[in-house]
C-alpha cells in the first residue's frame, strides 16, 4: 500500500464545467480546458435566458453544486500562473479559491507539470497554499506537509515564506521528503526525511484542526511519472483522519 491507494479507492465523479452566457473571449473556455484537462471534468458552453453572463458552474449528475464569477475565476486561477506562489507574490492571507473549485472535492485527477502543461499543475498548488492558509488561521492543530524533496522549502520564495509564518504559530509542523537537501533550522518543525516510493513521490498538505473534526482537510497527489500526478483533496474528517494515521506509521 502506498498513498496512491488513497487516489485509488475514489469513485469517479459525473461532473462537468459549464460556462454560461459568455460574454468575455473565446480564451477563456480555452484556458478552462488546458486547467482542467478534459477526461478529468469536460467543460461546455451553454446559453440561457434570463440568467447571469459569465458565469461558471459545476454540475454533477444534472444538478449545479457551484456557481462563481467568471471574473473571480480569471482573477484567482486562469490569468495567474504558479510563479506567484513560488516567488511569494500572493501573500498567504490573499489566497482565494473560488467556490466552483471548491466543490471538487473528493474527485480523482490527473495533473501535468511543466513542460507538458503550463497550467494544470497550477490547481494543485492552489489547493495546498489554501491548506496552508487555514491551518495559519488556526494557529493550533497539525499541519503535515511533503514536498518530495526537503529542499524545496528553502529554495522557493513563496513556498519559505509560508512555512516561516506557519512554525511561527503553535501549529505542530510536519515535513515529509527526501535528504539531499534539508530545510534550514528556523523552518524545520519536525522534519520527515526518507527514500521510500512515499518519499519521493507524494505530494500531500494535511490540516488537523485540535478537534480533528470542522475545518479538516487534505490534498493527495503521487506521482505517477515524471511530471504527473495523480490526486484529490477532501474535507471528510474521517478520510482525513485515515490518511494521516498512514501517515504517522509509514513515513
Amino acid at each position: 500500500m502506498t498513498l496512491e491507494s488513497f487516489v485509488d479507492e475514489l469513485p469517479e465523479q459525473d461532473r462537468t464545467l459549464v460556462v454560461l452566457n459568455r460574454t468575455e473571449p473565446e480564451q477563456v473556455t480555452s484556458l478552462l480546458g488546458a486547467t482542467f484537462p478534459e477526461r478529468d471534468v469536460p467543460t461546455i458552453e451553454r446559453e440561457a435566458a434570463d440568467a447571469e453572463t459569465d458565469l461558471l458552474l459545476l454540475v454533477e449528475d444534472g444538478t449545479v453544486v457551484a456557481r462563481s464569477p467568471m471574473a473571480e475565476i480569471g482573477d484567482h486561477l486562469l490569468y495567474v500562473n504558479s510563479d506567484i506562489y513560488r516567488t511569494g507574490t500572493r501573500e498567504l492571507e490573499d489566497v482565494v479559491i473560488p467556490e466552483v473549485l471548491m466543490a471538487m472535492d473528493e474527485h480523482p485527477f490527473r495533473l501535468r507539470g511543466y513542460p507538458e502543461s503550463d497550467r494544470e499543475k497550477l490547481v494543485l498548488i492552489a489547493i495546498s497554499r489554501l491548506i496552508e492558509r487555514r491551518a495559519w488561521e488556526a494557529g493550533d492543530g497539525t499541519l503535515r506537509a511533503s514536498f518530495q524533496e526537503l529542499g524545496r522549502i528553502q529554495d522557493e520564495i513563496g513556498t519559505r515564506k509560508v512555512y516561516e509564518s506557519l512554525v511561527d504559530t503553535d501549529l505542530d509542523v510536519h515535513l515529509y521528503g527526501t535528504a539531499e537537501d534539508l530545510p534550514p533550522k528556523d523552518l524545520r518543525g519536525i522534519v520527515h526525511a526518507g527514500e521510500t516510493e512515499d518519499f519521493r513521490r507524494s505530494w500531500f498538505v494535511l490540516f488537523n484542526p485540535p478537534d480533528g473534526t470542522d475545518g479538516s482537510i487534505a490534498l493527495v497527489a503521487y506521482e505517477i511519472e515524471p511530471r504527473t500526478w495523480s490526486g484529490f483533496w477532501t474535507y471528510d474528517p474521517v478520510r482525513v483522519q485515515r490518511i494521516e494515521r498512514y501517515i504517522e506509521r509509514t513515513l
